[in-house]
């Protein structure tokens, strides 16, 4: 049985170019994906649970909270040229790496994504009784997690989870923020930047060996990261952050929590090899709550990384957020 928390006010961040950022036919991170989690929000009555809420776009000096600024400048020029391009002659996209490419609706999908994140943070430290909420789930894409200080990868841009840390930091002067990145991919681009920042601590589970092959190696004293064997059972995976994360983030005593939340570790996304459900997200979503209402007033942070099965992935965000929102 799982333990019942009581009703949570639950924010649901959006952003229409979330819809419109496409990067080819046939490519897994598609607007399907937000389109997939939409009907089951629909379907299942959870948009009545939930405030929706529009989250406006990333200002360039809160990019810069996380990324170089010729990171920041060369993507927005390239997007600039590509809208300009697309208007003149019709050309629709412009790859910046073998996996992430840009077409004319990135930059607001991207700035979008991280603008949620912001959103989020400043609604979740507001407080639900002061007309913000008690936590929040960020559904936008692109995913961010493999996106360094320095260059976008892994169909990532720019790192809204690392940007909405840095920010929370700068604009609240916390001094003990956690990150859990439960994607079946390590989230390289996170750790790059947190890395050795005594304020943070970031968990992070992953299949190993598998892209973008880091996270096992000599990692700094902030990273607590466990890497899982490819056809490992969810149960296992559970068992594993019992023991690895939760007494470490537990002794940290978090003022907030930020979730790299991929749903591509599922037992039926083709993308990995791992073995979770629904339910093992519901488990460590409640797991992450209980350490959120002792710590910091219930504050968690959560946005949407991997899930390429769009069965899966609905099911499973649909999951997550009935948790968050007290209903699991």
């Amino acid at each position: 049985m799982h333990e019942k928390f009581p009703m949570n006010n639950t924010a649901f961040y959006t952003h229409p170019d979330s819809l419109r950022h496409e990067m080819g036919r046939g490519h897994p991170e598609c607007p399907e994906r937000i389109k997939a989690i939409e009907a089951k929000m629909d379907s299942s009555g959870l948009n009545a649970h939930v405030m929706r809420r529009t989250a406006p776009e990333a200002t360039l000096d809160q990019l810069l909270l996380a990324h170089t600024a010729s990171h920041v400048q060369e993507t927005h020029q390239a997007a600039m040229d590509l809208v300009e391009q697309f208007e003149q002659n019709g050309l629709r996209y412009l790859p910046l790496d073998p996996d992430t490419t840009l077409n004319p609706y990135s930059w607001g999908a991207t700035t979008g994504a991280a603008g949620a994140v912001i959103a989020a943070t400043d609604a979740v430290m507001k407080g639900s009784a002061a007309g913000g909420c008690d936590n929040a789930f960020c559904a936008v894409r692109p995913p961010g997690h493999h996106a360094t200080r320095s260059r976008s990868m892994g169909f990532c841009f720019f790192n809204q989870v690392a940007i909405g840390v840095k920010y929370v930091m700068e604009h609240y002067g916390l001094t003990r923020v956690a990150v859990v990145d439960f994607d079946v991919h390590h989230g390289n681009g996170t750790e790059d930047i947190l890395s050795n920042d005594e304020r943070v601590m970031m968990c992070g589970i992953f299949q190993h060996p598998f892209y973008p092959h880091s996270g096992t190696g000599m990692v700094a004293a902030n990273m607590h990261n466990i890497p899982i064997a490819a056809r490992t059972k969810g149960s296992d995976i559970c068992q594993a952050i019992r023991e690895g994360w939760l007494p470490e983030l537990d002794a940290f005593k978090p003022e907030i929590i930020f979730i790299s939340a991929g749903f591509d570790a599922h037992k039926d996304d083709d993308l990995g090899q791992l073995g979770m459900t629904e339910a093992d997200y519901v488990w460590i979503t409640k797991e992450l709550m209980k350490i959120a209402n002792k710590h910091c007033k219930g504050r968690i942070v959560s946005s949407l990384e991997g899930g390429y099965n769009l069965n899966a992935l609905a099911n499973s965000v649909a999951a997550h957020v009935e948790a968050l929102a007290g209903m699991a």
